[in-house]
């Protein structure tokens, strides 16, 4: 089957193409090897001053890849694409929603940019090691600031730019950032967004002393912002440092840190994750080829934000080390136009979509007439994560707005893989889509359904966690000044599975080897003994015509253990009623079956979400239990916790 075209649902039989399985089978019998071959067929994107000594070095529970190897991810986003002829070539588009503003820079003026802000950061006394904190939007400046970063040895700290003081704070005193680079103000749906407070408010909670220095970019013409003498310059000034600075590349061992990216936990301190210039160039470069078949002539839009993994791993280096054009967009789906999305992809000709499963249904809430509007025949194909692709939404996007032209592909990773971990390989040829499932491991990576009291792998169609057996190269090799936490957290995790990494989720596979993701490990709900993940629940809802989205949690039942409940956001136009919920829950039963016995069902305007999109399920538990909802900095919308809120009172009150 062709990977952009035909039938993107025929059976499993024969699923993985022989050319693949061979290559799967290389990286299952010799990992080290497998990634050493990779790194060499690479070459040609990702420039090494010198090759490594050895592939990989096991330090348990860390490790090293490309030992001995010098490199450096900005030389080979920026300088080496410009050696291969495509100086002139469009690196980045950037489009602003709220201002109209639309602007395009060459891999040339890239470097040239870079160059002045890496000279301006050793102006401004930033070192080879040293942590920078960016909090700004999307953005070409934004982009520059974190290939400047790299390119000095700098460890850059990326801080989602919509993200609350305290959120900010943490991040800021977890990585020890000494600096600061941010804008002054971003709008939001027509509202200012006051970021240079947050800045000053987030500094305020930090050990005295610890920030040095703020240089923030002026966006707003309305007025001046509160500036710290001695600590705060503007970005003019900030450039003004760069004289008689050098702008050139250091050269970096393949294991020295490129980035820091803290975790977004609802109820402890983040976990900062360490990517590494080596390692996360290889395997960004890679999934970049075997997933997303990247390619200079691709004009690839990822809409994340820089801010999580995502808009770091495709937004980005990815991208950019591919010799794309990325587009980067700042602003909502939705404002000041309903069909901004699909303008984007006509105007621009975008050849690859990245979006995840909330935004997809965003875009059904709004309708695929939106759609209709524009001219989508440039894409050639769609990847979406985050959290599972509901067959529901799936079946929208793939059949309503393009008529089953283009694969529409789901895929699944973590902020501490980097890149995908379980996907259907498109760069190298497409197993058959099952909607809900992720596929398959990648290419390099073995993962592995276990029983956590056993530590045994789990029969096909059997509930476990979801772990990797073996490192790659984008795997986080430690946590930031935490090693003790990395072990605990993903390598110790269980007494039972100690030395394999615990994802956290909880997932089965099937007879044909699909695996699909349940939900967390510890948001599967056991109702009279049989395990049931939350987001089985969840697809079975969506799957109605009225129901928009929804969030699923188990909660306690002195009789069956535990039963769901589920907090659900219907289709505009549709009225809530004691009818419809009885309908709904007679709807779960006939697609689950009667083993599935909810508590209740309430109908709400929006669900708890971190801004990365994923639903906040352990909030709405909490909520339910009455138990400390433990930092919430990460929430998109305050307002939804506390409809939820309101939503429990009336559960606890029929019940009571």
């Amino acid at each position: 089957m062709s990977a952009s075209s035909g039938n993107h649902t025929k059976s499993a039989a024969g699923l993985v193409p022989p050319h693949v399985k061979g290559f799967l089978q290389a990286g299952y019998d010799d990992f080290e090897k497998f990634w050493e071959q990779a790194a060499l067929d690479a070459m040609e994107e990702i420039y090494w001053f010198k090759p490594w000594d050895k592939p990989f070095e096991l330090d348990y529970p860390s490790f090293k890849w490309f030992v001995g190897g010098l490199t450096n991810a900005c030389y080979s986003a920026v300088d080496y694409n410009i050696a291969r002829g495509r100086a002139g070539k469009a690196a980045i588009i950037s489009e602003i929603a709220e201002t109209g503003e639309a602007r395009v820079v060459t891999y040339a003026q890239l470097l040239h940019m870079v160059k002045l802000y890496a000279a301006a950061l050793r102006g401004m006394g930033v070192k080879k090691g040293d942590r920078v904190a960016i909090y700004m939007p999307m953005g070409i400046e934004s982009v520059a600031s974190m290939l400047a970063c790299a390119r000095i040895g700098a460890i850059h700290v990326v801080i989602f730019a919509g993200f609350s003081f305290k959120a900010v704070a943490d991040r800021i005193e977890l990585s020890g950032a000494e600096y600061v680079l941010a804008q002054d103000v971003n709008h939001r749906r027509g509202v200012a967004v006051e970021l240079k407070k947050v800045v000053d408010d987030a500094i305020a909670e930090v050990p005295g002393g610890q920030v040095k220095k703020v240089a923030v970019l002026r966006k707003a013409t309305d007025s001046e912002r509160p500036m710290t003498k001695g600590r705060d310059i503007y970005w003019e000034d900030f450039l003004a440092l760069a004289e008689g600075q050098s702008g050139e590349v250091e050269v970096m061992e393949s294991n020295e840190p490129l980035f820091l990216l803290p975790t977004s936990g609802t109820t402890a301190k983040p976990k900062v994750t360490v990517h590494v210039h080596g390692g996360y160039q290889q395997y960004v470069y890679s999934m970049g080829q075997w997933i997303y078949k990247m390619t200079p002539e691709d004009v690839w839009f990822a809409t994340s934000d820089i801010g999580w993994i995502v808009g770091h791993s495709y937004n980005v280096y990815g991208p950019l080390i591919s010799g794309c054009t990325t587009l980067l967009f700042e602003g909502t789906p939705d404002f000041p136009r309903k069909d901004m999305i699909w303008e984007l992809i006509e105007r621009n000709r975008v050849s690859a979509l990245w979006i995840s499963p909330t935004g997809v249904r965003g875009l059904m809430k709004l309708g695929e007439e939106e759609a209709e509007k524009h001219d989508l025949s440039s894409i050639e194909r769609i990847f979406c994560a985050g959290e599972v692709l509901n067959p529901a939404a799936w079946e929208w996007l793939q059949k309503d707005v393009f008529k089953d032209s283009v694969p529409v592909i789901d895929h699944m990773w973590q902020t501490e893989t980097s890149g995908p971990v379980i996907g259907n390989p498109y760069g190298l040829g497409m197993y058959p889509i099952k909607p809900g499932s992720a596929a398959l491991a990648v290419p390099g990576v073995l993962v592995d359904i276990v029983d956590e009291k056993t530590g045994e792998s789990c029969p096909a169609n059997e509930k476990g966690m979801f772990v990797i057996k073996r490192p790659f190269p984008g795997l986080t090799p430690t946590l930031w000044g935490d090693t003790e936490r990395y072990k605990n957290d993903y390598w110790e995790y269980i007494d039972t599975l100690k030395g394999l990494y615990c994802s956290g989720d909880g997932a089965y596979r099937d007879e044909d080897g699909y695996i699909w993701f349940v939900g967390r490990a510890d948001e599967v709900i056991k109702i009279s003994a049989h395990r049931i993940g939350t987001i089985e629940i969840e697809n079975a809802l969506i799957s109605h015509p009225l129901v928009m989205e929804c969030g699923v949690s188990g909660v306690p039942d002195d009789f069956r253990g535990e039963v769901a409940c589920a907090f659900v956001v219907l289709k505009a136009g549709t009225e809530p009623s004691e009818e419809l919920k009885k309908e709904l829950i007679q709807h779960i039963r006939q697609v689950m079956g009667p083993i599935v016995v909810m508590g209740d069902i309430q109908f709400v305007g929006m669900l708890p979400k971190t801004r990365s999109g994923k639903i906040m399920r352990r909030v709405m538990k909490k909520l339910w239990l009455g138990e400390d909802l433990g930092d919430l900095s990460t929430i998109e919308d305050g307002a939804s916790v506390e409809e939820i809120r309101d939503a429990v009172s009336r559960m606890q009150a029929t019940s009571a």
